[in-house]
């Protein structure tokens, strides 16, 4: 009929009883013999007559049994190997396929894609002379002078030339773009526009050199030689919002958060702190781990209060905090001066770190393991700082030989492009390359 019962097929599937692994490695014979637990008195077939005696019958039982069975000791199922276990939860654990993906080989060019030279660099560490704006506009302090050059079109423009006596200290473009800060040796803080190169206005409160500079909305902190840190508004006709008091020595790094909620500062006293922005009576958080001076301080894109930092020459180690505790999660020896970090914006787990003594390089990293990548050389002379495109992908590095290096470093995927070196000049006839 059309709806008559499904038969079985005749022909089963062969499989393993799903307890035992292989019935290859099974003896029925003795199987059999063990599951009856006795042994029949011999047979007609054996041509010996029934034994009544009970000792006697045992004994011959234990000698035939040894005999037919000479390789089996009282199991029924046996393995010839060892069954497997099941795995460990570490097995699938996060670590593991995270650690699987990153075996994978990481593909960085080892050779700038431009280099440029950069004459009357300071070759000073606690300086802050390079930054990559959001509207792709590098500024870069030579001495007196910060010059800008447009990375879309390849323009140059001199943003300002101070005088005979004094010289730049640090740079740093405003979070929008258009406005920059610079720090200079008299201790003043001037306010460009960007865009037209013209002098906003100039701030001033510090009694020694701006070393480093650090935006917040409208909000540029400046750090001294003087020891202080003094928060701006630049739309504000008073502008002096809080003055940070807890260094001993010049503050050298200063970085706003992304949420621009805490501020951290490192200074050549080897202290890093961790300013609250509505409390400038003490830091949150007082770090001496570092045995040398803290420049390099970078907070991380991706994860609220992670914190990396690295010390000077006598230090060398590579630190990563957690700013709502105040605990320190990790310690890496890099063997080296660590001048500056940076952490990938599109790479959630690298980190880049530019060195002095001994190597001059830049260092790739894989965090949180700090398994290094790559190392990329060229620099004949410490790597002072570094800046990232907007984009992400690109670093410049600045050293003190006097050039600049552009290296494709975090290059998304899918996205190929030329890595061989280009020769430029920079700064109109400043620059020889």
């Amino acid at each position: 009929t059309m709806f008559s019962p499904v038969r079985p097929n005749p022909k089963r599937p062969e499989c393993s009883d799903r307890f035992i692994p292989n019935r290859a490695h099974l003896d029925i014979d003795w199987s059999e013999y063990m599951l009856k637990d006795n042994l029949s008195t011999p047979t007609k077939r054996t041509g010996m007559a029934s034994m009544e005696c009970p000792a006697i019958q045992d004994e011959y039982n234990s000698t035939l049994v040894d005999s037919l069975f000479p390789e089996h000791r009282g199991k029924v199922f046996t393995y010839s190997q060892t069954p497997l276990t099941s795995p460990s939860r570490s097995y699938f654990s996060h670590a593991h396929t995270y650690q699987k993906k990153k075996d994978e080989k990481k593909n960085i060019p080892k050779v700038p894609e431009k280099i440029l030279d950069a004459p009357d660099f300071v070759d000073d560490y606690y300086l802050n002379l390079l930054d990559w704006s959001s509207d792709n506009l590098l500024a870069v302090a030579l001495g007196r002078t910060v010059y800008i050059w447009n990375a879309d079109s390849g323009d140059i423009s001199v943003l300002v030339t101070l005088g005979e006596d004094d010289y730049v200290c640090s740079v740093s473009w405003a979070n929008a773009g258009q406005y920059i800060s610079v720090g200079t040796f008299k201790g003043d803080v001037l306010l460009y526009d960007g865009h037209q190169g013209k002098l906003v206005r100039t701030l001033k409160g510090h009694g020694n050199r701006v070393s480093s500079l650090a935006w917040n909305g409208q909000i540029v902190s400046s750090g001294s030689r003087d020891s202080t840190i003094i928060n701006f508004d630049v739309g504000e006709q008073m502008p002096v919002v809080s003055v940070f008091e807890g260094h001993e020595q010049e503050v050298c790094g200063l970085k706003w958060n992304p949420e621009g909620t805490q501020l951290a500062s490192g200074g050549n006293d080897n202290l890093l702190l961790v300013w609250d922005h509505n409390n400038s009576e003490r830091p949150r958080f007082q770090f001496n781990d570092h045995q040398a001076a803290v420049k390099a301080i970078e907070w991380c894109p991706h994860q609220p209060n992670l914190l990396v930092s690295g010390g000077g020459t006598a230090d060398r180690h590579i630190r990563f905090w957690n700013t709502s505790t105040g605990a320190c999660l990790g310690a890496h020896d890099t063997k080296s001066q660590v001048c500056s970090i940076l952490w990938s914006k599109s790479h959630k787990d690298e980190i880049i770190s530019s060195h002095g003594f001994s190597q001059n390089q830049l260092i790739v990293w894989e965090y949180p393991t700090m398994t290094k990548l790559t190392e990329l050389s060229g620099h004949t002379q410490r790597v002072l700082q570094m800046a990232m495109s907007p984009e992400g992908e690109t670093v410049v590095s600045v050293a003190a030989d006097e050039t600049l290096r552009f290296w494709k470093v975090f290059e998304k995927q899918n996205n190929h492009s030329n890595t061989k070196v280009k020769n430029s000049r920079l700064l109109g006839n400043c620059f020889i390359r």
